[in-house]
């Protein structure tokens, strides 16, 4: 792609999340062309539909996210690591929900096309768990699937009670607790 093409692929975007965010999913496509300060017909030959828009935005949260996690993977501190990426792990899933749910409506299975990239993600995790464990930062009985199955089902959770944003943090707080080693007293 030219290089005005990336931006402008970029400003879609970005507009797009910040207007589905505030605004939920059902906004005209319109309105995102308008926020990014573009022509329809310029947003139209980037994504087809609005499904391909939802689908953009979300692989781009999912490289990002794995671009997040790869950092963490080096940190000085594995426990925290860790415990910073499930916040940050957390985030994503309660603010992306609603897109992967008109995904999910409009029959695209998100899981079979960003495969590779999930795939990657659990990799990671799975090393971010390994570091944790070795400086017993977290309890040894949990698998990196079951941690992220936790934080989704608490964030799906928080978001199907209606809570707030201050809720969810709580709960997803509670739950990492959870996570953390049991201390012993004699």
């Amino acid at each position: 792609m030219r290089t005005d093409a990336v931006k402008n692929r970029q400003r879609i975007l970005d507009a797009a999340e910040e207007i589905f965010a505030t605004e939920g999913v059902a906004v005209p496509i319109d309105a995102v062309a308008e926020r990014a300060g573009l022509g329809v017909g310029t947003l139209y030959r980037h994504f087809p539909n609005k499904e391909a828009l939802f689908e953009a935005i979300v692989m781009d949260r999912l490289v990002r996210l794995l671009d997040t996690a790869k950092d963490f993977e080096v940190a000085e501190e594995p426990g925290e690591a860790l415990f910073s990426f499930l916040y940050e792990f957390a985030e994503q899933a309660s603010s992306k929900r609603d897109l992967f749910e008109a995904l999910g409506s409009a029959g695209i299975d998100l899981k079979a096309r960003c495969a590779e990239l999930f795939a990657e993600l659990m990799k990671s995790v799975e090393t971010l768990l390994a570091r944790a464990m070795a400086v017993d930062a977290i309890r040894r009985d949990m698998l990196a699937n079951e941690i992220v199955g936790l934080i989704v089902g608490t964030c799906h959770a928080a978001g199907d009670s209606g809570l707030s944003e201050a809720g969810r943090q709580r709960m997803v707080a509670v739950v990492l607790d959870g996570l953390r080693p049991v201390v012993r007293r004699s």
